[in-house]
């Protein structure tokens, strides 16, 4: 069975002065093990957006992968936000810590997006 579309919705808190893309770069690590490398990403190709709400950052992960692997790749973006820490290339350090976490629905504006994501 070939690649399907999925989304990962999570909240975090942001430590003051964290750069907003720290969780989306603490996901590509998790997901690519690394952030130098060619596309697409094995694994998952995914792609993450984030909406700031005061000290809260709402994720919303669109990410391909077999349906097996479904789980796997849903625990390592888990884990990666549960960790709450990431230091930057920069050297710098950003921190959060996980509020929530779910499954989520692929919504019409996103859907030729999760198409893309699964054909690469």
């Amino acid at each position: 069975m070939g690649r399907r579309a999925f989304v990962h919705d999570a909240v975090v808190a942001m430590q003051s002065g964290g750069s907003p893309n720290a969780p989306g770069g603490a996901i590509t690590l998790a997901l690519c093990g690394g952030w130098d490398h060619p596309p697409p990403c094995s694994l998952a190709p995914h792609y993450v957006t984030n909406t700031p709400t005061g000290q809260s950052l709402t994720l919303r992960v669109l990410f391909a992968t077999e349906p097996v692997n479904e789980q796997r790749v849903r625990a390592l973006i888990g884990e990666a936000l549960a960790a709450g820490r990431l230091q930057g290339p920069d050297g710098g350090v950003a921190i959060w810590q996980l509020r929530s976490e779910s499954a989520g629905e692929i919504r019409a504006d996103e859907e030729d997006h999760a198409a893309h994501l699964v054909a690469h």
